[in-house]
């Protein structure tokens, strides 16, 4: 797209990935990730779904996205989206949240979007400082404030189970096990003990995205894994389920926001 800009750029020191997006019109279909997302709208205003909630978002909001919160956004007014975000993989969060209050329990947000001017700027700050590379200690302090405003004033430390239900839970369990096979709905009906209508109003109303949005976002998770690991995108494609390498990348850039090569190029150039 036209003056449409897509960064994304991988900080080994801190343990976590900073992304922006300048003038983008692209919608994101309901998704989860399997790491933290702090976001900052900085022009643009979007209709965002999370948790069966909807929302107007516009610059100043502060999104915040734990691991399985589903949620997916649109243009609101035919407004181009500036947005930059920090990915802040579990283990990373984890080690951040002990650091903070002592106890190594995943943070849960409380709220997923909020308006903290003083959060915003150090999100901000950190944010710049990531993509320009620094390698001063600075940046860990910023992260370590970020952290404590966070946990402190919009989490807690008790983690709801990934899956409500013991159906839902069967399913999830299934579709994580084999999600680098061919998976269909009358296996996940025959592992849950559910009928096809059923399933889908039970997983639906549990996890905030139907079954196979959850497949794709697991193959999506791995074939990161393996894209970060130099596993070329043809065979980080094949290796997580996806039929061809043109459903793979068109399914990798509706959740992550860049194709499968330039998410690899990203990691190859960290390494040199």
């Amino acid at each position: 797209m036209k003056n449409e800009l897509r960064t994304l750029c991988h900080d080994g020191d801190l343990g976590l990935d900073a992304c922006q997006f300048q003038g983008m019109e692209q919608p994101f279909p309901h998704h989860f990730h399997d790491y933290y997302v702090l976001g900052l709208m900085e022009a643009g205003h979007r209709r965002l779904f999370c948790k069966n909630v909807d929302y107007i978002i516009g610059p100043g909001d502060i999104l915040l996205f734990q691991p399985g919160d589903s949620h997916g956004c649109a243009s609101s007014g035919g407004e181009k989206l500036d947005y930059r975000s920090l990915h802040i993989p579990q283990e990373t969060m984890l080690a951040l949240a002990e650091e903070v209050t002592g106890v190594r329990e995943p943070p849960v947000f409380s709220e997923n979007v909020i308006r903290d001017q003083e959060m915003a700027e150090n999100l901000l700050r950190l944010h710049r400082m990531v993509m320009e590379g620094s390698r001063e200690f600075e940046k860990e302090e910023v992260l370590l404030l970020l952290a404590a405003r966070l946990v402190e004033r919009y989490g807690r430390t008790v983690s709801p189970p990934a899956c409500a239900g013991d159906e839902v839970a069967r399913a999830c369990a299934y579709m994580e096990a084999h999600f680098s096979e061919r998976v269909t709905l009358d296996q996940l009906c025959r592992e849950s003990g559910l009928s096809k209508s059923a399933l889908l109003r039970a997983f639906t109303g549990s996890r905030g995205v139907t079954p196979y949005r959850y497949l794709q976002a697991l193959r999506i998770g791995q074939a990161k894994i393996l894209l970060e690991q130099g596993v070329p995108p043809a065979e980080a494609g094949l290796r997580t389920g996806f039929s061809d390498q043109s459903h793979f990348s068109r399914f990798f850039t509706q959740f992550i926001g860049l194709p499968p090569a330039a998410y690899a190029r990203m990691y190859q150039e960290d390494k040199k």
